[in-house]
């Protein structure tokens, strides 16, 4: 197979520079892994705590210079992740490239918004940063072997979900007419309402049937519950098998930094570039 797209060739610094951001299977990328790792999950702890008044209102200004410490250090790691592959502007519109991004644009974006009135504003823009947690699933192989078993399993996953649908229309509407408003069952959205809650076993107990017809079907929605719920625990688990079977390289991509590629691959299976 031939590289299907045009592709910027990489200097030697740039090569070396992506197999220590980019993949795992060198003692360099291992340690920027690990260290990457540690500061993302110290920046959380960072926003979180911040988060807690009776701490914000003691060590605010210390948090304040410790959440742009590692501002800049994600800035800079970001600034190398695009300078390192061939395709820059496809790893910026990724998913893990939005995601990057939006963990340092909330603390600039709080510099140009001034004022009292913006403070709400502004603390809900730095609720975003916690978004760079989800940056640890591209180091884990399991995570892509998960990842590559959900999406395998996401039709049979929707058709599961959507028989699910039908089933507590069908009952909620069947115990709206046995129950009615009189014991809480006011309408048929309520109703199916109080059927999602039994079905998934979770029972907030805010409605409950009071005839014999109602509790009967009750049970009979409880008991169903139990098997609904092993469905899909099935179809994952089985996805994942195969998944498992199948062997994930870690190695991304030096032009586009797709990951997941198989073990023996040796062009990218998303733009055709050589590994």
């Amino acid at each position: 197979m031939k590289p299907a797209v045009q592709t910027r060739a990489l200097s030697g610094w740039q090569i070396r520079l992506h197999e220590v951001i980019y993949e795992a299977d060198t003692p360099a990328g291992k340690c920027f892994d690990i260290l990457l790792i540690l500061s993302i999950l110290l920046s959380v702890a960072v926003v979180m705590l911040d988060s807690v008044r009776a701490i914000r209102l003691v060590y605010g200004a210390e948090l304040y210079d410790i959440e742009w410490v590692f501002t800049v250090l994600f800035t800079v790691e970001y600034g190398l992740r695009l300078a390192c592959i061939g395709r820059p502007l496809h790893y910026a519109i990724s998913f893990f490239g939005i995601v990057d991004l939006l963990a340092v644009l909330p603390t600039y974006l709080s510099l140009f918004v001034p004022g009292a009135q913006y403070l709400l504003v502004i603390r809900l823009l730095r609720i975003i940063r916690v978004f760079r947690v989800l940056k640890l699933v591209q180091y884990l192989n399991e995570a892509r072997m998960l990842t590559r078993a959900l999406r395998a399993s996401r039709r049979k996953i929707t058709v599961f979900l959507f028989a699910v649908l039908t089933l507590v229309v069908l009952l909620g509407s069947l115990m709206y007419m046995i129950e009615g408003g009189a014991n809480g069952f006011t309408s048929i959205p309520k109703s199916i309402y109080w059927a999602i809650v039994t079905l998934t076993t979770v029972g907030y107990g805010d409605i409950s049937p009071q005839t014999a017809a109602g509790q009967i079907l009750a049970a009979a929605i409880m008991i169903l519950g139990y098997s609904i719920i092993a469905v899909p625990t099935g179809i994952v688990t089985a996805e994942f098998a195969q998944a498992f079977r199948k062997g994930v390289s870690t190695q991304a991509c030096p032009q586009c930094s797709a990951e997941a590629h198989d073990e023996d691959a040796v062009y990218c299976k998303y733009c055709g570039a050589r590994l």
